[in-house]
């Protein structure tokens, strides 16, 4: 999409030079008027900051005009297979399938869980296809200097990471989200007794989001004044974002209210969505918007995002968890 230079009309009316962040403002408005109501998908404009489509992400991106969005926060599937129709019908019903449906523990009901083992070589080989052509449309989608979060795990992060960097990002680190699960661990199946002593692998604690940036031309100072973005937002002048954050799995009343089985939780997606704009300014996006969750988060710290999802009962959760999602209190 074309980027406007000219003098902002916020400026003309109040008859001065023209500020570059009015610019900013100007521009992230009008491309925001433009994107929500682009295509003919099924919609939910959520409030007059927030807009959910109905569609497969790929070509979503592929629709996006380029260098219209700012930024993407994402929790895409770990996997391609659990999300196949077949394996997603066996996840609803409770049973069967890619789906491990653990037994509850001390009265509390444990989410399901990938089983990201069975994966074949073709298997591994057609998810880093995938996530190599949702990093291309995300790099024409973005504007310079627009920051990807992607979500991973440990066991597919350096897979799923690699195809962003192919595609052209710059790889600018890691945030480390620090959470004990009662994922992992898990004694030899069908030999228990024989190997008490023996885990097939660690009990996880931790959860690595990629954080990826679109080249631009010229200095960090130049690239915010053009486009406000390029750097991250500080969580106060004198306290920088950290690439750690601890923060507990989701569970009460959020769990109720969008029963996703990957939702991640406000208090976590508020810190990462809120950094991905440096300067507050500018539209987030979510290709694999899910039950609303990030969409939900950039409303509560009062950011324009538009999120796409394929599957028409999330995206029906989403717009029922929206406005309760969004409106938590930071710490619940």
């Amino acid at each position: 999409m074309e980027h406007v230079t000219a003098r902002p009309a916020r400026a003309r009316k109040a008859g001065r030079a023209p500020d570059w962040r009015d610019r900013l403002r100007d521009n992230e408005t009008r491309v925001w008027e433009h994107i929500r109501d682009l295509g003919e998908q099924r919609r939910h404009h959520l409030s007059d900051r927030a807009t959910y489509f109905l569609d497969d992400e790929i070509h979503w991106l592929a629709e996006l005009p380029a260098q219209s969005i700012h930024a993407i926060v994402t929790d895409p599937p770990y996997g391609m297979l659990e999300y196949e129709d077949k394996d997603h019908k066996k996840l609803r019903a409770g049973r069967g399938g890619v789906w491990r449906i653990p037994p509850s523990f001390d009265g509390a009901k444990r989410n399901p869980l990938p089983r990201f083992t069975v994966m074949t070589n073709e298997d591994t080989a057609r998810l880093y296809s995938f996530f190599n052509a949702a990093a291309f449309g995300a790099l024409r989608a973005l504007v310079p200097g627009g920051h990807v979060f992607v979500a991973s795990n440990p066991l597919m992060s350096s897979m799923t990471f690699h195809a962003f960097q192919e595609a052209g990002f710059e790889k600018r680190g890691e945030i480390i989200r620090l959470v004990q699960t009662l994922r992992g661990g898990y004694k030899p199946k069908g030999s228990e007794a024989e190997f008490p002593e023996v885990s097939s692998m660690p009990r996880s604690c931790w959860e690595p989001w990629g954080m990826f940036r679109k080249p631009f031309e010229g200095t960090l100072a130049d690239n915010l004044r053009e486009w406000g973005t390029g750097g991250l937002r500080r969580v106060s002048d004198d306290e920088p974002m950290k690439d750690v954050i601890v923060c507990s799995p989701t569970r009460g009343r959020e769990k109720e209210i969008a029963p996703h089985p990957s939702l991640k939780p406000q208090r976590f997606l508020r810190q990462v969505v809120r950094a991905s704009l440096p300067l507050g300014i500018g539209i987030v996006h979510d290709p694999f918007a899910g039950s609303g969750s990030t969409l939900a988060a950039a409303e509560a710290v009062g950011y324009r995002c538009i999120g796409s999802d394929r599957d028409a009962q999330y995206l029906e959760m989403g717009r029922k968890a929206f406005r309760e999602l969004s409106t938590l209190p930071a710490g619940a």
